[in-house]
C-alpha cells in the first residue's frame, strides 16, 4: 500500500475496495435470495 498518495476519492485504493465490496454484497444478496427462496424486493415487502 503507497503511503504517499491519497486515500479518498477517485483513486485506484478507493476503487479496487468498491469493487471488492459491491462483490461481497452481490454474493450475499444472491445467497439470501437462495436461502430464503424469496426475492429481495420481497424480502423487502416491495413486492
Amino acid at each position: 500500500m503507497e503511503s504517499q498518495q491519497s486515500k479518498f476519492g477517485f483513486t485506484q485504493f478507493a476503487e479496487t475496495w468498491n469493487g471488492r465490496l459491491a462483490m461481497l454484497g452481490f454474493v450475499i444478496g444472491v445467497a439470501t435470495e437462495f436461502l430464503t427462496g424469496q426475492g429481495i424486493l420481497s424480502q423487502l415487502g416491495l413486492m
